[in-house]
């Protein structure tokens, strides 16, 4: 079976980047603290590191970092318009995006939103953007995702914590992908994963979450069957999964091939799947990011040459909201890779020892909206200098 052919414009990622902060803490040092088999986290989770946030480093100075190389003289008076996903808003009222644009010296004629589905919202980003862009071609969108995932030291969940942004820019006749308009989706009432206002961790409960997000992606694909017709499993040639952990994109594929009548063995997984993990097992979990930071990942490692190939991604929020959705590789991607930059990146971050990790996760930015400036310790451009009469600082460094 062949994709349809689309009688409208090709819309899709132009370009992308992602960052994760400059100091993380290894799963072998946290095993060691708990006494632990490393490999509990190795295997268990298929996680290596966790990016960790300095104090100097929020959401905003992370998408500020994560979008800056998209942005340049041929493109920086055609964006119209920023969409921040996030579930770690800085604020009740005013978007992440707002500080962003001021960052990164965007014009003022552009519409700012900032979205929230737990892990999901920057997949409706990329369909809201899609249509503005449809809309009105020549215009380019902004998404951004940025998160910090926080448990609790000592919790179950800790070993899956993270922080990571991805800044996307959306256009027509994209270099890197062309997204589909079909679509699959699935939703659901349920407290698998949450995090009241009055609180700064989640609560979850992770084998319920884990059910869920099962059934949302087997509902979702059939969803998708529906709405795209005679498209099936083997006409993708390889597929991304929102990544909480690396084995829950496993574990996600093999259920999704079982539900197809396929026989996926450790070859066959590695082929469709292993290039789009690595980004995941360095950084952790970075929330609303993680899917595309996959897509990355994907992208920029895979060794065969994608051109023309057909991707198949699926996104999850807890809560719960899922989508399944496509993809086609564009020719030429490979040109416009920013590989060397993402791995310099991830190889020059810092590691911590366990006890200046807890420390830095004891710190929490005040409350009583006084004077606070917080120690330089942002490795980006861009760092979060403190606090004064409730309003956030930003400035630059020769990060």
């Amino acid at each position: 079976m062949t994709f349809p052919e689309y009688r409208f414009m090709s819309v899709g990622i132009d370009d992308i980047s992602f960052y994760s902060s400059g100091l993380y803490l290894s799963l072998s040092t946290l095993a060691d603290h708990n006494g632990e088999d490393p490999d509990k986290y190795r295997v268990g989770l298929g996680q290596e590191r966790m990016g960790v946030p300095a104090p100097d480093e929020d959401i905003v100075t992370l998408a500020a970092n994560a979008a800056r190389p998209l942005i340049n003289d041929g493109n920086h008076d055609r964006i119209t318009t920023i969409l921040f996903a996030t579930e770690s808003s800085i604020d009740q009222s005013k978007a992440a995006g707002v500080y962003v644009q001021r960052l990164l010296g965007l014009g003022s004629n552009c519409r700012i939103v900032e979205l929230k589905q737990a892990c999901y919202s920057a997949t409706a980003a990329i369909q809201m953007a899609c249509g503005l862009v449809a809309r009105k071609p020549g215009d380019q969108v902004l998404v951004i995702a940025a998160d910090i995932a926080r448990y609790g030291l000592g919790t179950p969940g800790e070993a899956t914590q993270g922080c990571g942004a991805v800044a996307m820019l959306v256009k027509d006749s994209p270099r890197l992908l062309e997204v589909h308009p079909e679509t699959g989706c699935y939703s659901e009432d349920v407290m698998d994963f949450w995090r009241p206002n009055y609180m700064d961790t989640a609560l979850v409960d992770g084998k319920y979450s884990t059910i869920v997000y099962l059934k949302a992606l087997r509902q979702s694909w059939k969803h998708y069957r529906e709405n795209a017709g005679s498209v099936d499993f083997g006409d993708f040639s390889r597929f991304c999964y929102h990544l909480p952990f690396t084995k829950m994109g496993e574990k996600a594929h093999r259920k999704l091939a079982v539900t197809n009548g396929v026989s996926m063995d450790a070859e066959l997984l590695e082929q469709q799947i292993g290039s789009g993990l690595l980004y995941n097992r360095q950084i952790g979990n970075s929330y609303s990011a993680s899917l595309y930071i996959g897509l990355a990942s994907l992208l920029e490692n895979d060794k065969e040459d994608l051109s023309g190939k057909h991707i198949g991604l699926f996104s999850y929020g807890s809560g719960c909201v899922g989508e399944f959705f496509a993809m086609t590789v564009c020719n030429g991607y490979r040109e416009h890779s920013r590989r060397e930059q993402h791995l310099a990146m991830l190889e020059q971050r810092q590691e911590l020892d366990y006890q200046t990790y807890a420390e830095l996760f004891g710190h929490s930015c005040p409350q009583d909206g006084g004077e606070h400036y917080f120690p330089e310790m942002a490795a980006g451009h861009y760092r979060l200098a403190g606090i004064h009469d409730h309003k956030r600082i930003y400035s630059e460094t020769d990060g």
